[in-house]
């Protein structure tokens, strides 16, 4: 039996511990908890849905993520929007020495995000993890070849026990061109995006921030945490993604989808950007970091709170 951190035992003194494993292949690295999936990062570029433009191929995200029951709970290749991938990251509306580069909306065909290579697999007595670095490229364009914008150290830690999953999500980007990547005032993009599965709409779900926000409120307010909700094939899960108060612009607005978009279909994006502008200049790295926190069952605000205290320490 692992080791595992106080935190866990503080906030569920009864569940028993588990026995995490990670496994790196050529396409993924998956994360297990007692033989089950808890994660899959995909280093391999995935092809999209039959049908769909080639340009919707991307490598660098995470899916599925499930809970300790097994239940699903990211969506990917979506049909209201085919380039969100269960937990990702990209930036929107940038740029860079005159030109716009798009991360984010990958039918515009101007840059895209690349696993590049394995630089750290964790596997210890209190949790397992790995460091990968990715590449956000700015695509060919005329006479202009490919261009490395940031080079990227992203990092996912997890321990767990039988009944939750704590996932610390670090990214450390770094500009590594000779121009700033400037970094508008917008809606959406930035460093943590999740989309739930396609099924949890306005009907069955819905979401609770550390303001009591939901769905129809939430959008362009700030908080310290998010929690989502929905069924799975067994039973309610909760994903609460907490967002860490070193972060730029920290407590950060919100991307929410109100109950008229998608039918409320549940999209979230913690957004650094959506009241000021940014610019990531040459050489200066930018660290921002996430805890994500998994459960079967609904929200429960008090122990979340409990939770967001221990992160924050």
């Amino acid at each position: 039996m692992k080791k595992v951190s106080f935190l866990i035992l503080l906030l569920f003194p009864c569940f028993l511990l588990a026995e995490l494993g990670i496994e790196e292949t050529d396409s993924h690295i998956e994360i297990t908890n007692d033989g089950k999936t808890v994660l899959v990062y995909h280093k391999a570029v995935m092809s999209p849905p039959e049908g769909q433009p080639k340009y919707f191929e991307r490598s660098g995200f995470i899916h599925p993520i499930k809970s300790p029951s097994g239940g699903e709970v990211t969506g990917i290749h979506p049909a209201d929007h085919v380039h969100h991938m269960g937990l990702w990251h990209a930036w929107v509306e940038t740029y860079h020495n005159g030109r716009n580069l798009d991360f984010w909306n990958l039918k515009e065909e101007t840059a895209t995000i690349r696993y590049a290579e394995t630089l750290k697999i964790i596997n210890n007595d209190k949790r397992v993890g790995f460091t990968v670095r990715q590449r956000h490229v700015a695509l060919a364009y005329e006479d202009h070849p490919e261009e490395v914008i940031l080079e990227e150290d992203f990092t996912i830690l997890v321990r767990a026990t039988e009944k939750l999953y704590l996932i610390d999500h670090k990214t450390v980007q770094t500009n590594v061109s000779d121009h700033a990547l400037e970094l508008p005032a917008y809606r959406y993009g930035g460093p943590l995006a999740y989309r739930a599965p396609y099924h949890w709409d306005k009907t069955n779900s819905n979401y609770l921030t550390s303001e009591g926000k939901d769905r129809n409120n939430g959008h362009e307010t700030r908080a310290r945490w998010c929690a989502m909700y929905g069924p799975t094939e067994y039973g309610d899960s909760t994903l609460v993604i907490m967002g860490h108060p070193d972060n730029h612009d920290a407590p950060n607005r919100q991307r929410i989808w109100p109950e008229t978009s998608n039918n409320g279909r549940i999209f979230y994006n913690w957004v650094p950007i959506q009241e000021h502008a940014w610019s990531l200049d040459p050489g200066v790295p930018s660290e921002m970091k996430f805890r994500i926190f998994v459960h079967d069952g609904k929200p429960v605000k008090e122990r979340i709170e409990k939770a967001w205290g221990s992160y924050t320490k």
